[in-house]
């Protein structure tokens, strides 16, 4: 079997978690500096940097940096006012870090021998479950005891209430799962399967005779599978930060 400084053994090594510094018991904590540690950092100062280089020189006609800023500040301004109107306006600084922080983070992740930090569930667990209970806290903060009435809807026949209660806290708690394994699944599937191309492809350019012309069906499925990545990577932070939006929108409008 051929080995290549460009391959790696399994298509499932690429997520994982490598451990770069530990201090042991710094103040009663342990503290670790690992490789998710690493591009979160990448991750934010790419995105201060984007936005203090893009408009350092503000010009009548936008350079392409200059450009991408202003689409991704006009995709999350349209997102906070369609779903949540003038009085989400508060909340767009959140909405839109949140979509650059993720967007950024997704795309870093197709560069060769990086890092994805969205394709570990514990990230995207706890993103999801910070912004769930920061969304409640604002719903209580917003109606008192009554953000209650979120769980039982109007016009209920008494009978059935403990089940529609039920079956709403379900549903309703449900939200932190779906938000964090639909990232979580499309980034890492997605990923994978690039792997497992790109391995297939350089085993078949070792071949030869009238084999080595099969080398090119893997180099065009990963070609295309490449660009349908890039596309999944850029849907999955617009669909993250649309879906918060959404949930926090029932919490503000109750009905």
């Amino acid at each position: 079997m051929l080995n290549s400084p460009f391959s790696i053994l399994s298509p499932l090594e690429q997520f994982e978690i490598v451990l770069y510094l530990f201090f042991d018991n710094i103040l009663g904590y342990n503290i670790l500096f690992s490789n998710t540690t690493l591009f979160l950092v990448i991750t934010g100062m790419l995105s201060i940097a984007l936005y203090t280089f893009s408009f350092f020189e503000k010009l009548l006609i936008p350079t392409r940096w200059q450009y991408f800023a202003e689409i991704i500040y006009k995709v999350s301004a349209s997102i906070v006012s369609e779903n949540l109107g003038k009085k989400g306006e508060r909340y767009f600084p959140l909405v839109f870090v949140l979509f650059i922080i993720l967007l950024i983070s997704n795309l870093i992740g197709m560069i060769p021998y990086t890092f994805t930090v969205t394709s570990h569930i514990a990230f995207t667990f706890g993103l999801s479950l910070s912004l769930f209970i920061g969304i409640n806290i604002i719903g209580l903060y917003q109606h008192g005891f009554n953000f209650l009435c979120v769980f039982l809807p109007k016009g209920v026949p008494l009978p059935i209430i403990p089940l529609i209660v039920a079956i709403e806290i379900v549903s309703y708690f449900i939200k932190v799962f779906t938000l964090a394994i639909r990232l979580f699944a499309n980034i890492t599937s997605g990923h994978t399967l690039l792997k497992i191309i790109a391995s297939f492809g350089w085993s078949i350019a070792h071949l030869s005779g009238i084999y080595s012309i099969f080398q090119l069906v893997p180099l065009l499925v990963l070609f295309i599978l490449t660009g349908l990545e890039l596309g999944i990577a850029v849907l999955q932070a617009y669909v993250f930060t649309l879906l918060t939006c959404i949930y926090l929108n029932d919490v503000l409008d109750m009905h």
